[in-house]
């Protein structure tokens, strides 16, 4: 049986990334499955624990994960672990004697407890005493509203206030003076100033090479010698091919035994992850991370039987896709500084082409579209199962990846 999951990074003030909500589903239909919300939930748990693993899906994050009035009730937090779990209380769980004890008896053994989409009312400052998050959303709350529940939190210094759905800069910075401390949106994701950027000459040398592992037959010699006449590249090259995730019967000596010892596709993953990594000194790691698994995710997609897709120009098109969030400019006008193949430049500009429907898969599956992930499912070809699988193997990958970083 499927079980589809998607997380959406929490940010702080000074966009560092702390955590993921992870949302979660039996099938593709964007609701709970119609089997009692006690067996859904048991589900959702044995999910995390036996098949996709709360590490792997948070990267040692704290994960927010929405419960319901039955489940929070027959205490279902408690069997997931303090240290990296928030309760959310959905909105749609009224505030009665039982629950206010059952968050006595979380907030007791540890777990941090969150109201979700949270609307004002009396009652619930009974609970504030033991609320560590109120989360409210941004599109549909007024400037009086989120004012009153400010002033309502302001007398509980436990409380933080985290803005959701914070989509642009301007909202992100808005909401910090209106009192929020996290938000959660894809605001980092997208350029913060529009201006015109040019690329140093590492930068080009870095996007020549991808352009050149691009290729379904690369010159090899010409890639050892770039790499060769640049110390830097050398020693990151050789740092990398260094990691116990290679098997290697010697020690390396030079740059041609490292490429070897990376081989093609990982060699083609390499270069890509550092030219990412030349912009991303200043930009949220969530950011990064996100780059790595598109980029991963479109290459299991492109290596499914059927698709006759170049799997290193499906990388490098996840890859590329936020290249405008990580160089603050416009994605059309970097993309023309670069030698990239055709198809490439039709799917990250205009859309088109098996390569943009990878990356809109993978964009579903951000945002948690079911709907959209099943629709894509059937213009591919490919059973949703499989879908998800490679998704969480790509989250997996990604996070690997940029600890290696």
């Amino acid at each position: 049986m499927a079980f589809f999951a998607a997380r959406q990074p929490i940010l702080d003030k000074e966009k560092k990334l702390i955590a993921y909500e992870l949302l979660f589903r039996e099938s593709l239909k964007n609701v709970f499955p119609d089997i009692g919300e006690d067996i859904a939930t048991s589900k959702i748990i044995e999910g995390l624990q036996f098949n996709l693993g709360l590490d792997t899906l948070t990267e040692n994050k704290l994960a927010f994960i929405n419960f319901t009035q039955e489940t929070l009730l027959q205490r279902y937090p408690l069997m997931l672990p303090k240290e990296q779990l928030v309760v959310e209380i959905l909105e749609s769980v009224p505030p009665t004697r039982q629950l206010l004890e059952a968050c006595k008896e979380f907030k007791a053994k540890g777990y941090k407890i969150a109201l979700d989409d949270y609307v004002h009312k009396n009652v619930w400052l009974h609970f504030f005493p033991y609320v560590d998050i109120i989360k409210v959303d941004l599109r549909d709350s007024t400037v009086v509203q989120i004012d009153q529940i400010r002033k309502a939190a302001a007398a509980f210094p436990n409380i933080k206030l985290l803005a959701e759905k914070v989509e642009t800069h301007e909202e992100f910075h808005q909401a910090i003076e209106m009192g929020f401390s996290y938000f959660q949106g894809y605001f980092f994701s997208k350029p913060e100033v529009m201006r015109s950027r040019t690329l140093d000459p590492s930068q080009l040398t870095i996007a020549r090479l991808m352009t050149e592992l691009s290729s379904d037959e690369p010159d090899m010699e010409a890639i050892s010698k770039v790499f060769e006449t640049d110390v830097n590249l050398s020693f990151k090259l050789l740092r990398y091919a260094q990691s116990p995730l290679f098997k290697r019967r010697n020690d390396i000596v030079n740059i041609k035994q490292a490429i070897i010892t990376l081989g093609l596709q990982e060699l083609r993953r390499f270069v890509s992850l550092l030219f990412t990594a030349q912009f991303s000194d200043r930009k949220p790691a969530a950011l990064t991370v996100m780059s790595l698994v598109r980029a991963r995710f479109c290459e299991h997609l492109s290596a499914q039987p059927g698709q006759n897709s170049s799997e290193a120009g499906a990388f490098l098109t996840g890859m590329l896709s936020l290249l405008d969030g990580l160089l603050d400019a416009s994605l059309p006008e970097l993309l023309e500084k670069l030698p990239l193949s055709l198809s490439i430049k039709a799917a990250l500009i205009a859309g088109e082409g098996r390569l943009a429907e990878y990356l809109e898969m993978a964009k579903a599956f951000e945002a948690a579209d079911w709907g959209r992930a099943q629709s894509l499912g059937k213009q591919l070809d490919m059973g949703i199962d499989k879908v998800t699988r490679l998704y969480v193997d790509s989250v997996r990958w990604a996070t690997v990846r940029e600890n290696m970083g």
